[in-house]
C-alpha cells in the first residue's frame, strides 16, 4: 500500500480525502475496470502520486462500487478526476490527459517546496553573489530533485562560472518538462567549447586592419559569447547585419539566431535578448 496512493469507498471517504484535504490537495480519480480510459490514466497518477512524494495524495474511486460518492461529485463520465482541498472542490477534468498535461495540471495545484530558495536564489543572483545563489540551489534541489527549474538554474550559473565539466555532467541528464531551455544550455555549453582556444587579440588587430572583415567579427562575436560576454557578442553580430545583411548567406543574422536560442529561458538576459531582436528586426525592415 502506497503512502500517496488510496482505494476510497464510503467507510474511508473522510478519512482520506476531507481531512486529508486539510494538509495536501486530494487527487480524487474515478474509474471503473471496463473503462479503457481509465487503465491509461490511474496509473500515471500512480506514478506521479509516487514521485511526487506527498506534495498531493491520490484517492482512488471505482465508480461502479461507490455510486453514492460519484453521484454526490457530478460525475458523469469516467475517467473523472476532481481535486479536493481544504474540504472543497478546487480543480477537475474529465478523460485522460497525456502526461506532459498531467504534470502540467498536477503542478499547478501543488508549488515546489523548493520554489522559495530557487528566488532566494535569484535575487542573490542579482546581487552578483554567484557562489551563495549556487549554493541556495543546491538546498533547493535537494529539498525538490523533480524541480527541472531549480537545476537549470544552476546550470547556468556553473556555465556563467565557467565550470564546465559540472555543467556538462548535469547536462546529462533528461529534462522533460523544460527540453527547450535544456537544449539552449547545452548550445551555449558547445559553444564555449569549440571557442575556449580562440585568440581575440589576433581577431581585434584583423579588425582594426579591416572593419569589413565580417568572418573575424562573427568568430570574435562567438568567442565572446562563449566568455559570457553577451551584450559585446550581440553587437559585433548585428554589426555584421549592419555593413552586410547578405555576408556568406546572412551569416550574421544567423549569429544573432543562435545568440537567442542560447540565452532563451534565462530571465536574466530577457531584457538583453529583446534590445536585440528589436535591433535585428529594424536592420532588416
Amino acid at each position: 500500500m502506497s503512502m500517496f496512493s488510496v482505494d476510497v469507498g464510503l467507510d474511508n471517504f473522510e478519512t482520506h480525502v476531507l481531512q486529508a484535504s486539510g494538509k495536501v490537495p486530494v487527487v480524487v480519480d474515478f474509474w471503473a475496470p471496463w473503462c479503457q480510459p481509465c487503465q491509461t490514466l490511474k496509473p500515471m497518477l500512480e506514478k506521479l502520486a509516487e514521485e511526487y512524494g506527498g506534495r498531493f495524495i491520490l484517492a482512488k474511486v471505482n465508480a461502479d462500487e461507490n455510486p453514492e460518492i460519484a453521484r454526490q461529485f457530478g460525475v458523469r463520465n469516467l475517467p473523472t478526476v476532481k481535486v479536493v482541498f481544504n474540504g472543497g472542490i478546487v480543480d477537475e477534468f474529465t478523460g485522460a490527459l497525456p502526461e506532459g498535461e498531467l504534470r502540467a495540471f498536477i503542478d499547478r495545484l501543488t508549488p515546489s517546496p523548493a520554489e522559495p530558495m530557487r528566488e532566494e536564489a535569484a535575487a542573490l543572483l542579482a546581487e552578483g553573489k554567484q557562489e551563495e545563489a549556487l549554493a541556495c540551489l543546491v538546498q533547493a534541489s535537494q529539498l525538490d530533485p523533480s524541480n527541472e527549474a531549480v537545476r537549470l538554474d544552476g546550470i547556468e550559473i556553473l556555465l556563467d562560472l565557467n565550470r564546465h565539466d559540472e555543467a556538462a555532467t548535469l547536462l546529462g541528464s533528461d529534462f522533460t518538462k523544460l527540453a527547450d531551455r535544456a537544449q539552449a544550455l547545452r548550445t551555449r555549453l558547445a559553444m564555449s567549447s569549440q571557442s575556449a582556444q580562440v585568440d581575440t587579440e589576433a581577431l581585434d588587430a584583423r579588425l582594426l586592419a579591416n572593419p569589413d572583415d565580417h568572418a573575424a567579427r562573427l568568430e570574435r562575436s562567438q568567442a565572446l559569447a562563449a566568455g559570457n560576454r553577451y551584450r559585446e557578442a550581440f553587437e559585433d553580430a548585428m554589426e555584421v547585419v549592419r555593413r552586410d545583411r547578405f555576408f556568406d548567406e546572412g551569416a550574421g543574422r544567423k549569429a544573432m539566431l543562435k545568440l537567442f536560442e542560447m540565452l532563451s529561458g534565462s530571465e536574466q538576459y530577457d531584457d538583453l535578448v529583446r534590445e536585440y531582436r528589436r535591433a535585428l528586426s529594424a536592420a532588416l525592415n
